[in-house]
C-alpha cells in the first residue's frame, strides 16, 4: 500500500518495479487482486492493462498511520512522538517552518485541553 499511495494510481508492472526486493510478478498481481476483494484498491481498465488506486486518500492514510504509530510506539502521546521525531530528524531550513506549525498546532491542542 505504500508503494499504491506513493505512485497514486499504477499498473501491476509499475507498481512490481516500485518495491524494494520484490515478490513475483505473479505474487504482486495476487496481492491487488486481494486488496482490492478487501476493498483497499480498485482498478480501471485501461486497454489491456488495469490500473489501481488506493480507495483512502493520502490524507486520511496518513492520518491513520500517524494514530497507529502514536498508539502503538509512544502509548497514546502526541507530545511524545513530537519530541521523537524531532530528535530523529535532522534539522534543515525547510525542517524550521514546520517545526513552526507543529508548535502552532501544539499550543492549539494544549489550549483545548485546559479549556
Amino acid at each position: 500500500m505504500d508503494v499504491m499511495h506513493f505512485l497514486g494510481s499504477a499498473t501491476a508492472v509499475q507498481i512490481h518495479a516500485k518495491i524494494g526486493e520484490p515478490p513475483t510478478y505473479s505474487s504482486v498481481r495476487a496481492t491487488l487482486r486481494r486488496l482490492e476483494e478487501k476493498g483497499h484498491v480498485r482498478h480501471r481498465d485501461r486497454g489491456h492493462r488495469n490500473v489501481y488506486a488506493p480507495v483512502m486518500s493520502n490524507t486520511r492514510a496518513r492520518k491513520t498511520a500517524v494514530r497507529q504509530l502514536v498508539d502503538t510506539y509512544f502509548c497514546g502521546s502526541v507530545g511524545d512522538a513530537i519530541a521523537g521525531l524531532i530528535e530523529f530528524s535532522p534539522t534543515k531550513k525547510s525542517d524550521s517552518v514546520a517545526l513552526e506549525r507543529a508548535g502552532e498546532a501544539l499550543g492549539r491542542a494544549q489550549r483545548k485541553t485546559t479549556a
